[in-house]
């Protein structure tokens, strides 16, 4: 039998042994490191490419949205403007019996030997021009528009007398305010205008 002889020292066999041990080990931690790393990107990158798909959509349902306010915002215009529409023709309807009533108004409380020249209204406010035979009759024109449901705050401009052919006449020209709901205050001229 032949004996065997080590004649290698047992640690430098030992460290070689730890050192190749050490290399695999690396190699595994390595390879280990490589799939945790591949991984984590993977999974980053799902998570990435799931909250950009969800933004995607959000900002197409902003858009949808957006879209839907600006037409909201247009039938609120076109509202707006059917409403305005609305109101001027129920003021036209309101005030259609209006103009036979003023007319009306003027002839009723007209006393006799007062003529009319001309009648011109300006928003609320009228201007009445005539001939009356004395200058008791204006007074008694302006006592009549001043206890007229229609109107109200008459007011003397001018009275001017002249005569012809021996009859003696007053030219007169009277401001009074319109009424067109009778009990109503006067109304202002801008808001007229409006």
């Amino acid at each position: 039998m032949a004996t065997r002889i080590n004649l290698l020292d047992w640690r430098s066999e030992r460290r070689e042994r730890r050192k190749k041990q050490f290399v695999v080990m690396m190699g595994i931690g390595l390879g280990v490191g490589v799939v945790v790393v591949g991984i984590a990107l993977f999974l980053m990158k799902s998570t990435i490419a799931y909250q950009q798909s969800r933004n995607d959509f959000l900002k197409q349902e902003i858009t949808a949205v957006d879209q839907k306010i600006k037409e909201i915002q247009e039938l609120e215009r076109v509202k707006e403007n059917l409403l305005a529409r609305m109101r001027v023709i129920e003021q036209l309807q309101a005030s259609r019996s209006a103009t036979v009533h003023f007319f009306d108004e003027i002839v009723s409380t007209l006393p006799d030997g007062v003529y009319l020249t001309a009648v011109k209204q300006q928003g609320s406010g009228v201007t009445i021009d005539g001939i009356a035979e004395s200058n008791g009759r204006v007074s008694t024109y302006m006592k009549n528009l001043d206890a007229s449901e229609w109107f109200a705050d008459p007011r003397l401009v001018v009275i001017k007398t002249t005569e012809q052919n021996r009859l003696r006449q007053s030219e007169f020209t009277l401001q009074v305010t319109n009424l067109t709901k009778p009990g109503a205050p006067p109304a202002d001229d801008s808001e007229v205008l409006q």
